[in-house]
């Protein structure tokens, strides 16, 4: 019977700290993209596109940049901007060729945690 009530102890003490764990500030404090507009609006090859991130959490602006990385690993810093809502970031795209590309980020969150990542996405033939 005593080990029985060891498990069963060890087993609370688990589920206390999972949820401890999962539901801490700190668990949930980095900027992540929840969503792109690049899933539902493909960028066109030759045309300009204003890509929308949507953050889980508000992002400074003036303390994050963004990078359009294209063929050989080649960096070129783009434009942003705040979107309409907390959370939201505008990313100008110069015109494309057709070919596979990256946005590699690097965001600050509202809460003061740095986030970095990338997306990749595809520019296709016309």
């Amino acid at each position: 019977m005593f080990p029985h009530a060891i498990k069963q102890l060890a087993s609370s003490a688990l589920a206390v700290a999972l949820c401890t764990i999962a539901f801490s500030p700190a668990a949930w404090s980095h900027a992540v993209v929840t969503e792109s507009s690049l899933t539902s609006h493909p960028v066109k090859p030759n045309h300009p596109t204003k890509v929308v991130l949507f953050f889980n959490s508000g992002v400074e602006l003036a303390l994050s940049r963004v990078f359009l990385v294209s063929k050989g690993d080649v960096f070129h810093p783009v434009e942003i901007a705040n979107g309409k809502k907390a959370g939201e970031m505008l990313v100008d795209i110069p015109p494309l060729e057709p070919g596979d590309y990256a946005l590699k980020y690097k965001v600050f969150a509202a809460d003061g945690h740095f986030t970095e990542n990338v997306i990749r996405f595809r520019v296709d033939k016309p």
